[in-house]
């Protein structure tokens, strides 16, 4: 009978073939385990496209950062390392140039979503050895990502102040005199946005600058505020003054309180301190009034961004009653 046959060399000696010999090829579970989603054809190494595509993603590469240079920036860019940074600077849509993603990254659901964000938003997704990233990096964490961000374009004062006034409403601008610390800046581009503000103002010294932290921490409402960066807060904020605006700081000593803040519904500029020394003495004189924001709980200072958050809220409430 077939396959019965007991001839020398028609059977299989025991133990001459190694593994199992029945089910999906000896492998079982493993042999039926899918490898997930196909990756893009340009990050497929070895594939026609990604071949084809390096010299046209590197050439839009240079374009971009070319642009950049004429745009003449007062600060360098910078790289954004790391999955969940590069994904939620994109998702607020942070006006970057390019997504370099290392070769053989495991492209994992951030990946995946940063690579579709960036390529919705038509950024130069380049595909780079790891060792490039490793460089880039310096030594910190990338995890196999990077977004590179341009110097961010800062407004005049002057422009703020012209854009304010033709708003048709009474000019809102928004100064910081000595925050240091990009989140809490975004925080305050978020509250500004939020609440009606034409522009915000901030020290070129000892001042957060908009960086991708600042950005991320906006929300991508930076995009709608502009930022002017000013060499003297304190001759800014007299030019202003003599444009016919008020100039309020806000500080936890201030002699007026935000209940009775009739000032309000006029041109303002409302200066906003750090936590830690409140406004600095040369803007302190500088200011028409110092309102405060009246606390009923074991609390000296309240953080800067939910302090501006406070008052601004207030004056748009003021604002639309009046």
């Amino acid at each position: 009978m077939a396959g019965n046959s007991q001839r020398r060399g028609a059977t299989r000696k025991p133990g001459t073939k190694k593994g199992a010999v029945v089910g999906s090829g000896g492998q079982k579970p493993k042999g039926l385990r899918g490898r997930g989603a196909t990756p893009p054809a340009e990050l497929r190494p070895g594939h026609p496209a990604q071949r084809q595509g390096a010299q046209r993603r590197a050439a839009q590469h240079a374009e971009a950062a070319a642009r950049t240079r004429r745009r003449g920036g007062s600060e360098p860019g910078e790289t954004v390392l790391g999955r969940v940074a590069v994904l939620e600077c994109l998702r607020a849509g942070i006006p970057a140039t390019a997504l370099q993603v290392a070769l053989g990254v495991d492209l994992d659901d951030r990946i995946s979503e940063s690579i579709r964000l960036a390529a919705d938003a038509g950024l130069s997704v380049l595909e780079v050895p790891r060792a490039d990233l490793d460089r880039l990096a310096g030594g910190a964490l990338h995890q196999g990502v990077a977004l590179q961000v341009p110097p961010y374009e800062y407004a005049d004062a002057e422009e703020v102040l012209a854009s304010a006034q033709e708003s048709g409403a009474p000019p809102l601008i928004v100064g910081l005199d000595g925050v240091t610390d990009p989140r809490n800046l975004g925080a305050v581009i978020r509250s500004a946005t939020a609440f009606g503000a034409h522009g915000l103002l901030i020290p070129q010294r000892r001042s957060a600058g908009m960086t991708a932290v600042a950005w991320r921490s906006s929300a991508g409402t930076a995009a709608h505020l502009p930022v002017a960066r000013v060499t003297n807060l304190v001759r800014t904020l007299k030019n202003l003054a003599a444009a016919g605006l008020m100039i309020v700081g806000l500080d936890a000593a201030g002699a007026m309180s935000i209940d009775t803040f009739s000032l309000a519904t006029g041109p303002l500029v409302l200066v906003i301190g750090s936590e830690g020394r409140g406004l600095s003495r040369l803007v302190r004189e500088t200011c028409d009034a110092v309102v405060s924001i009246p606390m009923v709980g074991p609390v000296e200072s309240l953080n800067a961004s939910v302090a501006a958050g406070v008052v601004l809220a207030e004056v748009a409430r003021l604002r639309r009653a009046g």
